[in-house]
């Protein structure tokens, strides 16, 4: 297998190197053991090394009093976590971005940047916003949404994230749960040509009051304001920030679970933290390198992009476009970045493109790809993009804020492969029985900085903790990745062993995928399931159902594919369909999905 094996003097270059060197340790596994053996001190580490701002100083780094289900991270501490990302000079660029309408690349430096912030955060106030308000965005990832998410955060306005790929049904669940004052939208996207409404889903969402950019005025709702018209002028010193606890919400995010209601999942302060930390030590973000990474605010890499690289004093690469043409790929290469983030679907695209074969990145140091699995022919492929760099592969979560596995700069690297455990953060691989192996599920044991600690619609213990017994007197925390230890001590991650699956970068519920098609009349009763090929790579989604009429299955699909499109998510791709007699159940009447992927994989 395909290799890359850092050099000397790369490695003394690392933040890790650094950290152990100070510390006196020669290999990166006693660093990675001391930072789980001395979490506190590896955590006040890290938040020195990342500069964060306090208002008020925390008492300790953790306090366990209520148990490390329900950890409070820096007690006693006041504390804006937007103020640490504004600590680069004023003059260094903060954001570098195009659009498939505006290829050239433009920049915004962090003075300019914290200048529209504060305007933005003066007209919020205007509008009547106030410190603890809702803030609803549903728009690409654009230097403005970056400035509206930044504002609300530096006002005490917790963000609802919305992707703007969903349906009006699904951007209506997630404002029903979470019920914002004020949204933020843009009329139209521009994806490969195409002009796709946006503001229109969001009328038909039924969205509380909103604000639109677009180049026009659009027709608005009463109410409804253009974004000219929402923006004060009259702005004439700094904002000041709000402070709170670190373990205040701050933005809130959401993932399906096995139903068909996704999970809303508030991210504190600290949780920042943890997507600061990775990038740190993980992806060696370093002051003034230029990160990129094709993604939205509501995907969790939207936020995470934000404080990985603003904390970091990094500059943020925003493309408003599809990652798989072009454009995309001479404005990684005109906006010098350093860090690259992909989907393993992104990279099979750019296989199929001859432009892609032709470019050198010659200033990326690294790729990281997450979302799904992905496949080490494509991995060894994108590689050789960056001129024999690595690819950090990274798994974690929403829940997470970040990751619990990944890779680091520090050890060799192997495509589709992770390294280590997360710094900070343990977990362990059971089998059903809950006994250790090298082949299973994936148990975290708490506490981590980033994990969830609440819910805003479901009960947070049930979902991650309850009926799991203790291992070796650990709590254990539920979730869901299948994990393969190889010979090497390095991991494979095969999917999920719940009810959900990630497509095209997407954690989805399968009841969510189920409730459409069960909607249909030809069919009786459906189970939709994740299908990791074999040889690794993206999973693919198959339909398994049972009909009420003789339909074809290639007929079925094409309806079932149109469904999905038009109320659930364009992105998502039907794979296959089968036609059931009946769906395997247990006694209680769960649908037993390992059987329905067994017998897809090994058919009579």
């Amino acid at each position: 297998m395909k290799a890359w094996l850092p050099n000397p003097t790369r490695i003394t270059r690392t933040h890790i190197y650094q950290a152990m060197q100070s510390l006196g340790m020669e290999s990166y596994d006693d660093f990675y053991r001391w930072s789980i053996d001395k979490r506190e001190a590896f955590w006040d580490l890290t938040l020195h090394k990342l500069g964060i701002v306090f208002k008020r100083s925390p008492d300790k780094i953790l306090d366990l009093r209520d148990g490390v289900e329900n950890p409070v991270w820096l007690p006693g501490a006041k504390m804006n976590i937007a103020e640490s990302c504004f600590q680069a000079p004023e003059d260094a660029i903060a954001i570098r971005y195009a659009s498939e309408t505006a290829p050239e690349v433009k920049t915004i430096t962090y003075g300019r940047l914290h200048d529209r912030v504060d305007r933005v955060l003066y007209s919020m106030k205007r509008a009547g916003l106030r410190p603890g308000d809702y803030v609803g965005i549903d728009m690409p990832m654009t230097p403005e949404a970056v400035i509206i998410f930044l504002a609300a955060l530096k006002g005490g306005m917790p963000v609802i994230t919305v992707a703007d790929s969903f349906s009006p049904e699904q951007i209506a669940v997630r404002f029903s749960i979470t019920r914002p004052r004020l949204v933020f939208t843009t009329d139209f996207i521009h994806r490969g040509g195409k002009r796709l409404a946006l503001y229109e889903k969001i009328v038909q969402a039924k969205a509380p009051r909103t604000v639109v950019i677009g180049e026009e005025r659009p027709d608005l709702r009463p109410g409804d304001l253009y974004w000219p018209e929402f923006l004060h002028a009259s702005y004439v010193s700094r904002e000041d920030f709000y402070y709170a606890s670190p373990m205040d919400n701050i933005t809130i995010l959401f993932s399906s679970g096995t139903t068909g209601t996704p999970k809303a999942i508030p991210w504190n302060q600290t949780t920042a933290i943890k997507s600061a930390a990775d990038g740190y030590w993980h992806h060696d973000i370093h002051e003034g390198e230029t990160v990129a990474w094709p993604t939205n605010l509501g995907w969790m890499m939207g936020p995470w992009l934000i404080f990985a690289s603003l904390i970091n004093r990094a500059s943020i690469a925003l493309f408003d476009g599809i990652p798989t043409g072009e454009p995309f790929g001479k404005f990684v290469e005109e906006s010098g970045v350093n860090m690259l983030g992909v989907v393993p679907a992104i990279v099979r695209a750019w296989r199929k493109n001859p432009f892609f074969e032709k470019l050198q990145w010659k200033k990326l140091k690294c790729f990281s790809s997450t979302g799904e699995t992905s496949h080490p022919d494509d991995m060894a492929w994108l590689m050789d993009r960056g001129g024999g760099c690595p690819v950090i592969e990274y798994c974690g979560g929403t829940e997470i804020g970040g990751g619990y596995i990944t890779s680091t700069m520090v050890q060799p690297n192997y495509p589709s492969t992770f390294s280590t455990p997360a710094l900070g953060s343990e977990f362990i691989i059971l089998d059903e029985k809950f006994n250790e192996t090298d082949a299973g599920e994936v148990y975290l044991i708490p506490p981590a900085m980033g994990l969830s600690v609440k819910l805003l619609n479901k009960n947070h213990h049930e979902v991650y903790y309850a009926g799991l017994p203790e291992y070796q007197g650990k709590k254990l925390r539920r979730h869901g990745d299948y994990l393969v230890k190889m010979e090497n001590g390095y991991y494979r991650v095969m999917g999920r062993t719940d009810d959900s699956m990630n497509l095209g970068g997407i954690k989805v519920g399968s009841g969510q995928i189920e409730e459409l098609i069960n909607a249909l009349d030809e069919v009786k009763e459906s189970a939709a399931v994740g299908i990791t090929p074999p040889e690794g790579g993206p999973a693919k989604l198959v339909i398994f159902a049972v009909t009420r009429t003789g339909i074809d299955a290639s007929v079925l699909r094409k309806k079932i594919q149109q469904v999905i499109r038009e109320k659930l998510n364009p992105l998502f791709k039907v794979s296959d369909v089968v036609i059931k007699t009946a769906l395997p159940r247990t006694a209680s009447g769960k649908i037993v999905r390992r059987i329905l992927r067994k017998e897809y994989a090994e058919p009579l």
